[in-house]
C-alpha cells in the first residue's frame, strides 16, 4: 500500500495522518491555483467561441470532477468501518448512507451522510463518540456533537482519509430523499453536470455550508430541479441541450430575477412557485419561513431552505457569475480559452489528493 508521505510529511504535530491532511488542505481552492483548469489538456484542447465553447468545457469539467471508482471505493470503506464500530456496540443497529453518495452528486471533498437506525431511550451520541475514537476512526478533537439541534447529529472526521461524516439517528427522510433524487436524475440528464459545476462554484467561494449561511447540497439540488422544471425551453428528452445556456440562465434566475422575499420553491409534481404567505400556513407549529424557502418534497410541512441565512451573499455570487459568463461568451477574442475559470478554479492540493486516492483505492483489494 503506497505511503502518502511520498507527497506530504508522514505525521503532523496534532497526530494527523498525511492522507487526512491532504484532504483538509485541498478544501480551500483559493490558496493554490497551480492547476487552475485540470479538466483541460494543454495544447490539445481548443473550445469553440461563445456558449458552445462553454457547453464543451462544462462537459470536460464534469468528466474530470465526476466521482471516480476509487472515490466510491474509499467512501464505501469509510462507511464500512463506521458500520463495524456501530455494530460492535449495537449489533442490531442498521446503518444506511444517504445524501450525495448514493446519488453520485458529490465532489471529492464532500461530506458523507449516514443514518443509524435502532431502539434507544436516548440517541447514543456520546457512546458512539467514544467507540469511534477507541477504534481509531477519528481523533478526539475531530468529533463534534450537536445534541441540542432539532436533529441531533454526531459529526466526525475520518482519521484515515480526512473525509467528514455526519451521523444522524432514525431519520427515514434522508433515505427517501435519495431515492427521489435518483428519479429526478433519470428525468433530467443534465442535472448532475449542472449540480457539480454549481457545487464547485459555491465551494470555491465558501458558500456551501449552511452553518455559515450558505446553501446546502440538498437545497442546491432542489433549486436546479425547480429551474429545469419551470424552464420555458428545456426539454428533458433533448440530450443535446446546451449546458452553457442552462448554466448562465440558472445564474440569471437566482442571481437577478428570483423574488426571495415572497416566493417558495415547490418541486413536487411538475414544479411550481407559491407565495410564502400561503406556504407558511402549511408549516409545522412554530416553524418559520426562511429567506430562501423550499418545500421539503418528502415532508411537505417543512422548509428546508430556512437555515440559509446568508442567501443574499449566494444571490450576489450568482449575479456576479452571470455577468462574468455573459461577458466571456460574447468576447470574440476569448475563443478557445477557459470560460469556467472566470468563476472558479481547482486547487493543486485537490489534484494531488485525487492522485493519492487513485494509488490507494484505484484497484480492488
Amino acid at each position: 500500500m503506497p505511503r502518502f508521505g511520498k507527497y506530504y510529511p508522514d505525521r503532523f504535530e496534532n497526530g494527523e495522518s498525511s492522507e487526512s491532511s491532504a484532504l483538509r488542505n485541498c478544501g480551500n481552492s483559493k490558496k493554490h491555483v497551480t492547476y487552475a483548469t485540470p479538466w483541460i489538456i494543454p495544447s490539445t484542447k481548443r473550445y469553440c467561441a461563445g456558449v458552445i465553447g462553454l457547453h464543451q468545457e462544462i462537459e470536460d469539467f464534469y468528466a474530470w470532477i465526476a466521482p471516480r471508482e476509487c472515490e466510491y471505493r474509499m467512501r464505501q470503506n469509510v462507511i464500512d468501518r463506521i458500520t463495524e464500530a456501530v455494530r460492535r456496540k449495537y449489533p442490531h443497529a442498521l446503518v444506511e448512507c444517504f445524501g450525495s453518495f448514493p446519488t453520485g452528486l458529490f465532489l471529492p471533498t464532500s461530506d458523507i451522510d449516514v443514518v443509524v437506525f435502532g431502539k434507544w431511550e436516548q440517541f447514543p451520541l456520546y457512546t458512539l463518540q467514544e467507540e469511534f475514537v477507541r477504534s481509531g476512526i477519528c481523533f478526539p478533537h475531530d468529533v463534534k456533537i450537536l445534541d441540542k439541534a432539532a436533529v441531533p447529529i454526531l459529526k466526525i472526521t475520518d482519521q484515515r482519509t480526512g473525509v467528514k461524516v455526519d451521523i444522524s439517528f432514525n431519520l427515514v427522510n434522508g433515505i427517501n430523499s435519495a431515492k427521489m433524487l435518483n428519479t429526478y436524475i433519470a428525468q433530467f440528464p443534465c442535472l448532475p453536470k449542472l449540480v457539480l459545476v454549481l457545487k464547485q462554484f459555491l465551494q470555491y467561494r465558501e458558500l456551501n455550508e449552511v452553518f455559515t449561511g450558505g446553501v446546502s447540497s440538498h437545497c442546491l439540488v432542489m433549486m436546479v430541479i425547480s429551474f429545469l422544471q419551470l424552464h420555458p425551453r428545456y426539454f428533458p428528452c433533448d440530450r443535446e441541450e446546451n449546458l452553457g445556456v442552462l448554466l448562465i440562465e440558472f445564474f440569471e434566475l437566482y442571481g437577478r430575477h428570483f423574488n426571495y422575499a415572497e416566493t417558495t420553491i415547490i418541486v413536487a409534481g411538475s414544479g411550481s412557485y407559491v407565495p410564502k404567505k400561503s406556504f407558511k400556513k402549511r408549516l409545522s407549529d412554530g416553524e418559520s419561513v426562511g429567506l430562501l424557502s423550499i418545500e421539503d418534497p418528502i415532508q411537505t410541512d417543512h422548509d428546508i431552505g430556512r437555515s440559509s441565512y446568508g442567501i443574499m451573499d449566494v444571490r450576489n455570487a450568482f449575479e456576479y457569475a452571470y455577468f462574468q459568463l455573459v461577458r466571456r461568451v460574447t468576447e470574440y477574442d476569448a475563443a478557445g480559452e477557459s470560460i469556467l475559470s472566470s468563476i472558479f478554479r481547482i486547487s493543486d492540493t485537490l489534484v494531488e489528493y485525487r492522485k493519492l486516492l487513485q494509488e490507494r483505492y484505484g484497484t480492488a483489494s
